[in-house]
């Protein structure tokens, strides 16, 4: 599981040309520091011995100064590859275009096409990529520095308030990755993370086509009750819902929580109980957070969360 969020188990282009030059700098800072391990116990085991070491030494600097031109000259030119690597990866085709957006503290994630605004997906904390084909980034800060760190596929990027960035990878291995926010942003920093899933174009395509469809229409009474206390209290202030008249974008969109992996950008599991505890008291879970404490009964609070279940 370990490997889900490391960045020496790269599972895409730009991780993987990362991870190559980490070995590279690995591999070279190690061998000199054995050699000064080796000569330091040559030194020591020389030292009371007699004998013209002067002319030794001499040849020792010289080899020594030879090597370690060697050693940062390959290193240079290994991050000159990797640099231009990384700048050519993926160019020539059209990548799936992404807005992130960090905010205090979780993710807004935006996929737009500019020709047809009905494409247009928002969700939260959690980004989904075909397998193989390149993805470009757009990263924006909307109140403090965050920076985006996808280790198993890209290398961090910071998010700078009225600075637009953008990050570009290719995932080339199935699965669901971490990311984390690897700037200190404020209280809930350790705890502003989100889900990168990975999946074949079939199941990236049908996933956009359900995202792209509004909210499901509640059956159960219970789902009823819920559905009038979110559209109708504050809640649709701070909450967006496709379909609905909850317009809020304080918070993170809800149309399709319940599909989502976790709760609270990645604080939380994402199951009923869960779910629950959340509403009853964000701020005991993830203090600071924007989150009020809605006063709701046991009852509304269950009608609720049996709304929110359906969007999925």
């Amino acid at each position: 599981m370990n490997a889900i969020q490391s960045a020496l188990h790269p599972a895409g282009d730009h991780a993987a040309l990362t991870a190559r030059l980490f070995h590279l700098f690995l591999s070279v800072t190690g061998f000199f520091f054995l050699l000064v391990l080796v000569f330091l116990g040559w030194a020591l085991w020389r030292r009371d011995r007699g004998g013209d070491n002067e002319r030794r030494l001499r040849i020792t600097v010289v080899i020594w100064a030879m090597l370690i031109t060697a050693g940062l000259f390959g290193l240079t030119i290994g991050s000159y590859l990797t640099d231009r690597g990384l700048f050519f990866t993926g160019a020539g085709e059209e990548p799936i275009r992404l807005k992130v957006t960090g905010r205090q503290w979780w993710w807004e994630v935006e996929y737009s096409a500019a020709a047809d605004q009905s494409q247009h997906i928002v969700t939260a904390n959690e980004i989904h990529l075909p397998l193989g084909r390149p993805a470009h980034i757009e990263l924006v800060a909307d109140d403090v520095i965050h920076s985006l760190w996808i280790p198993n596929l890209a290398g961090k990027q910071d998010l700078i308030p009225g600075r637009p960035a953008d990050l570009e990878l290719r995932p080339r291995q199935l699965g669901r990755f971490r990311a984390q926010c690897a700037e200190f942003c404020g209280l809930q920093h350790a705890h502003m993370a989100l889900d990168v899933v990975v999946e074949t174009p079939e199941q990236f395509a049908a996933w956009a086509a359900k995202s792209r469809q509004p909210a499901p229409i509640p059956q159960t009474d219970a789902q009823k009750r819920g559905f009038a206390i979110v559209t109708g209290s504050q809640c649709s202030a701070c909450h967006a819902i496709t379909g609905t008249d909850a317009f809020g974008t304080v918070g993170p969109d809800l149309t399709r929580v319940a599909s989502r992996f976790t709760l609270a950008a990645g604080e939380l599991p994402d199951t009923r109980a869960w779910l629950d505890r959340w509403i009853a008291d964000p701020q005991a879970i993830k203090p600071g957070n924007r989150m009020p404490k809605v006063p709701l009964t046991d009852a509304q609070r269950h009608d609720v969360v049996a709304y929110l279940e359906t969007l999925k």
